[in-house]
C-alpha cells in the first residue's frame, strides 16, 4: 500500500513564516512538520510515498529528495498552482493502482494507522476515514422549548462531535470523483459520495492529532515540542 501526502497548500494563515517556506516544511524542533508526517506512515511499514506538491515545491524536493535518507521512497507530483485538497490528489492518479492511505501534510498524527487500514481491508467501502471525538463547550445557556414553551436551561454545556482528522484511506476509484486540473475540495469529493451512495466508512480516534493551520496552533505546538525535547 503506498501513501499519497497532500503538501501544496499556500499556508496564507502562516504568514509571514510561509513567505519563504511551504507549511509543510514549518520547523517543528529543527526537523519540519512533514518529516514527522513520513516518519508516522514508515513506522507502519508503509514505504512508498508520493508527495503533492505545488507552492515551493522546489524546498520540499531539496530536504526530502528521493527519500532513501529517511528510509522510504518518494515519487513526486508537482501542480503549478494551488488546486486545494482533492484537486491536489488528482495529481497522483498515475502514481496509484490500489488502495492508498491519504494524509494532509500539515498534521501531526499519532492514532493506530495500523488498526485503520485493516478496518478497511475488512469492510471494503471506497473511503475510511478516521474521525475524532472532539469536545468543545458552549459559550452560553442553552435553552430547550418545545413549541415556544421552554422546558429546560443546560448553562454552558460540553458538546461533543466527530470531526475529520484529515486522514483517509482510498481506493484508486476516488479519482474517477475528482475533476483534473480543478480547485477541489476533499469536502466536495465527499458529499459527491454520499450523493452517489457508495459506501464511506469510519473509524473514530480519542488520540488527539495537530492541524497545524494558523499562527497560534504553530507556535503552541513548537512551545510543546521543545518542552518535550528538554525532558528527554
Amino acid at each position: 500500500m503506498k501513501a499519497v501526502i497532500l503538501a501544496g497548500g499556500l499556508g496564507t494563515r502562516l504568514l509571514p513564516y510561509t513567505k519563504t517556506l511551504p507549511k509543510p516544511m514549518l520547523p517543528l524542533e529543527k526537523k519540519p512538520i512533514l518529516e514527522y508526517v513520513i516518519k508516522w506512515i514508515k513506522k507502519y511499514g508503509i514505504k512508498d510515498i508520493v508527495l503533492c506538491a505545488s507552492y515551493k515545491h522546489e524546498k520540499i524536493k531539496e530536504y526530502f529528495q528521493d527519500g532513501k535518507r529517511f528510509g522510504v521512497n518518494i515519487e513526486y507530483a508537482i501542480s503549478k498552482k494551488p488546486l486545494s485538497t482533492a484537486g491536489q490528489l488528482k495529481t497522483a492518479e498515475k502514481f496509484i493502482d490500489d488502495a492508498f492511505v491519504c494524509v494532509y501534510g500539515d498534521s501531526i498524527f499519532n492514532h493506530s494507522l495500523r488498526l485503520m487500514i485493516s478496518h478497511h481491508q475488512n469492510v471494503k467501502p471506497l473511503v475510511t476515514m478516521c474521525l475524532f471525538n472532539y469536545k468543545y463547550q458552549v459559550k452560553y445557556g442553552v435553552i430547550k422549548e418545545i413549541d415556544g414553551d421552554v422546558e429546560a436551561w443546560e448553562e454552558k454545556p460540553i458538546r461533543t462531535v466527530k470531526i475529520n482528522t484529515g486522514c483517509y484511506i482510498f481506493e484508486s476509484k476516488i479519482f474517477s470523483f475528482i475533476p483534473k486540473n480543478k480547485q477541489y475540495g476533499m469536502d466536495t469529493v465527499i458529499r459527491k459520495i454520499i450523493s452517489k451512495r457508495e459506501h464511506i466508512s469510519s473509524i473514530t480516534t480519542n488520540t488527539p492529532f495537530i492541524d497545524i493551520g494558523d499562527k497560534e496552533i504553530y507556535e503552541k505546538t513548537k512551545n510543546d515540542y521543545k518542552k518535550k525535547n528538554r525532558k528527554k
